[in-house]
């Protein structure tokens, strides 16, 4: 293994301590990542209980599956490159601090407003904190060991978010809906502890100043986007859905021509337009948002449609989560051995055969068989395609950009959940609408149905097993009904992670470099970045160190 440890005086000293160092620092960053991707999951399970309570729409009921990932996506640029200037650690206990008000804020939420700005905010605290367990790593060890180090970062990662479901489903077997949202409050109470004795204050840090405008343009573009995708659905604000997707490519457009004049950018263009860089982050927010898109449907399809309870829900998802854990060390051999590109595709296959599974097999009585089988598939895939998307990244930028590359592999994970869910989500929702609509005109009784009612029925599935119950004599024909509205938006989602997932692989095919050009590229990048750091540091003016030393 190799450390990286900081330049200038007392280099030497800090590589004879530095293994017993990066050991120490393994728990924090485990627990933090742990508070992150099992708060990304932890709502999915929860939905058709929170639609019954607080009475949510599907759109209300996505926006509070995607509020975390909108936080988190939307900051996590900005607030890494505040830590690699300021201090990671500092970042990552801030974070973890905030964690904890938004974690309760969200479970206590009286409404679906509270909710998803509690939602939000808890990304936010993701933001500041989670950027830094894949920046120390990248900042920390290089070759093999870097790979390796992703490669459990990446599998423990999707592993915990796939069981969050289960873990919640226990949860909602015993307590209110709110519960799961309190799940993590103990590992982020041992995280903070840990990070103030185990995480070094500072490695490999910038100087430089941060860019804040482009900071917020990134956070507006992001945001932007996702509450698009997220309003498309709902009728009558076409205006607001329409000023949303303005707003983002203005946004876009100006964080474009910013990051290229800005002396010290955000995110460096330069090093963004690398090919081995920018395939890798797009075939990372497939691979990752398929993981987060398939669960949040899977969710409401086993709850609503086969009528499972939430801990039979949750453990239906521990195939995916046992594959990812099976398939992730094997995925960092095979990318030392044959190339990312190889690797990442076998991991597209199996995302292909997932969702296929999904949209043949899960019908209205299916068995559990066919739902870990799908789940499996998804599982394996993201385990194969997880760790040569994060391990491209890293290892395609200088050291002193880790924060923006540990930022885009965050937002591999949560702007491709955002996206994901957000566009599975809609089509879940437009379709089920849709469905319901003709299910209601082709009833003999819609007459008898007020609009009310009808709005009622089309709003959502929970929304129908309210009216099911005020009329139980329509009860059967409703849930009927209602479930096959369910199928038929949810046929519309899995049609489109296939199309997702197939434009993914054809972009690595094509455009991802072979394991020989690869190496070849990574060695030019490396050696561009040098002359680059040397040429700065000789320059007039020049700071006298390139980082701090650690603490």
């Amino acid at each position: 293994m190799t450390p990286v440890g900081p330049r200038g005086n007392g280099g030497q000293r800090w590589h004879r301590r530095a293994p017993r160092r990066l050991q120490r620092s393994q728990p924090p960053r485990s627990d933090v990542a742990a508070v992150a991707n099992l708060n990304l999951a932890v709502a999915n399970v929860a939905l058709p209980d929170i639609g019954r309570a607080l009475n949510a729409s599907q759109v209300q009921l996505n926006l509070i599956a995607v509020g975390y990932s909108l936080g988190l996506a939307a900051s996590v640029l900005y607030l890494g490159a505040i830590g690699d200037r300021f201090g990671r650690r500092m970042m990552l206990i801030a974070g973890t601090a905030l964690a904890i008000p938004a974690s309760l804020a969200a479970a206590y939420a009286p409404n679906t407003t509270v909710l998803i700005f509690a939602r939000i905010t808890g990304g936010l605290a993701a933001g500041m904190a989670f950027p830094t367990t894949l920046a120390l790593i990248t900042a920390l060890w290089s070759g093999p060991a870097r790979t390796k180090s992703i490669a459990l970062w990446s599998g423990i990662g999707a592993a915990i978010a796939a069981l969050g479901p289960l873990f919640s489903g226990w949860l909602l077997e015993h307590f209110w809906w709110g519960s799961v949202f309190l799940l993590t409050l103990p590992l982020a109470v041992v995280a903070l502890v840990l990070a103030r004795w185990l995480v070094p204050a500072h490695v490999n840090e910038t100087t430089g100043r941060v860019d804040n405008f482009g900071g917020i343009l990134s956070i507006v573009m992001v945001a932007g986007i996702i509450l698009a995708i997220n309003l498309a659905p709902v009728p009558n604000e076409g205006a607001l859905i329409l000023g949303c997707a303005l707003v983002a490519v203005a946004a876009l457009a100006g964080f474009g021509i910013r990051e290229r004049r800005a002396r010290n950018p955000l995110y460096d263009l330069r090093v963004a337009g690398r090919r081995v860089f920018w395939v890798a982050g797009c075939a990372g927010i497939i691979v990752f948002g398929s993981l987060m898109g398939a669960m949040y449907v899977g969710q409401q399809f086993m709850q609503d449609v086969l009528g499972y309870d939430p801990l039979q829900a949750g453990a239906a998802i521990i195939p995916g989560a046992l594959f990812m854990v099976l398939v992730a060390p094997r995925s960092a051999v095979l990318v030392e051995r044959n190339g990312a590109r190889a690797t990442m595709l076998t991991g597209y296959v199996f995302v292909v055969l997932g969702f296929l599974t999904m949209l043949l097999l899960w019908k209205q009585g299916s068995s559990y068989w066919e739902v870990g089988l799908g789940y499996a598939f998804v599982g394996a895939g993201v385990g194969f395609a997880g760790t040569p998307a994060s391990h491209s990244l890293t290892g395609s930028v200088p050291v002193r950009r880790a924060g923006m590359a540990s930022a885009t592999a965050d937002l591999q994970r949560d702007l491709g959940g955002a996206i994901m869910q957000s566009i599975l989500g809609a089509l879940l929702a437009a379709g089920y609408a849709s469905a319901a609509t003709a299910a209601i005109g082709a009833s003999p009784n819609k007459n008898k149905a007020s609009a009310g009612v009808q709005s009622e029925l089309t709003k959502s599935f929970s929304g129908a097993q309210e009216i099911a119950k005020q009329y139980p004599q329509y009860s059967k024909g409703i849930i009927s009904a209602a479930k096959n509205s369910f199928l038929h938006g949810a046929n519309w989602a899995y049609a489109a992670g296939i199309i997702a997932v197939l434009l993914g692989a054809t972009l690595v095919f094509f455009m991802f470099p072979r394991h020989k050009q690869e190496a070849e590229l990574l060695a030019s990048y490396q050696a561009a970045d040098t002359r680059g750091a040397g040429l700065a540091a000789s320059a007039p003016g020049a700071p006298a160190r390139a980082g701090r030393r650690q603490r």
